[in-house]
């Protein structure tokens, strides 16, 4: 197994943030993006890292954006190739860090849903509707939407990202580039979860980010992974209930059941939540890209 990593430290490389998952560090006109093993639940990094995770969330990113490079470009430079400051710690950052352009980012989420669950399904149950688009009634938890929906969100920084009207993502970014990402984001999504079903896994949502390279449109962050997709087995699907999944869902049940107050400090997870959340995730990897973890 390979080390765990909760934190990186690069001396001599500045760092330009800490998210709740990524170390980002600056090199120019370029950023390199480490994903750690951090997990977090309900907007709170918890103090127990998963093993594999952050090797998981980079080579599946990778194995998307190259799938789909014929949609939209992306940022990846090298995933692989590590300029000369970065030699020493190759070993540290081998299967969980790229080398990316800097993008000037979009001030929006792009979340595409297909199955009713979340956020959604709690909207729908007091609505009727998603986030303003209007559903035909009687649709249970967990059920297939007539087509997939884009619902995007604000950029949160901190605590949670808010579900946005279509107007008002087009008040934020213009309605031409709103429009162009609504587009391929449902695109993208149409594309991968039919490769996901053939493979076993339902893409029930998931959420894009997007960014501007020299005024061109890329894809940039992550890409379909567990943590920023609610994946389903697709063998144990039946709606009108919680859906069993490939994503951190089975840690949010043990925070739920031993009911947690969602504040920091996070408890430590047991060592079954931890294996189960790791083979989950590698899981997902080995059904979606056809291999195992390298």
């Amino acid at each position: 197994m390979h080390p765990t990593v909760w934190q990186t430290e690069l001396p001599g490389v500045r760092l330009r943030s800490r998210g709740k998952v990524r170390d980002i560090y600056e090199l120019g006109d370029r950023l390199l993006i480490v994903t750690t093993d951090r997990i977090s639940a309900f907007d709170v990094v918890l103090p127990t890292p998963i093993p594999d995770k952050g090797r998981v969330l980079t080579q599946l990113s990778l194995f998307w954006f190259e799938r789909l490079r014929d949609l939209v470009p992306n940022h990846v430079i090298t995933a692989t190739e590590w300029p000369a400051e970065l030699a020493d710690f190759a070993p540290l950052l081998a299967g969980r860090s790229m080398l990316v352009h800097r993008a000037d980012p979009l001030l929006i989420e792009c979340v595409v849903r297909g199955y009713l669950a979340g956020s959604g399904w709690k909207d729908y149950q007091k609505t009727g509707a998603v986030c303003g688009i209007p559903l035909p009634a009687g649709l249970r938890e967990s059920e297939q939407l007539p087509e997939p929906i884009f619902t995007p969100a604000t950029k949160a920084t901190t605590g949670h990202d808010e579900n946005i009207s279509f107007e008002e993502a087009a008040a934020r970014i213009g309605r031409p580039l709103a429009e162009r990402v609504r587009e391929l984001s449902l695109e993208i999504y149409r594309r991968a979860s039919a490769y996901a079903r053939e493979r076993g896994i339902i893409i029930a949502d998931t959420k894009f980010e997007f960014g501007l390279l020299r005024g061109e449109l890329i894809w940039i962050d992550e890409a379909l992974t567990p943590d920023s997709s609610r994946f389903w087995p697709a063998d144990g699907y039946v709606p009108g209930r919680p859906q069993p999944s490939f994503d951190k869902q089975f840690v949010r049940d043990y925070l739920e059941h031993i009911g947690w107050n969602k504040q920091p400090p996070a408890p430590e997870l047991p060592a079954e939540v931890v294996t189960g959340t790791r083979d989950r995730y590698r899981e997902a990897f080995r059904r979606l890209t056809g291999r195992e973890l390298s």
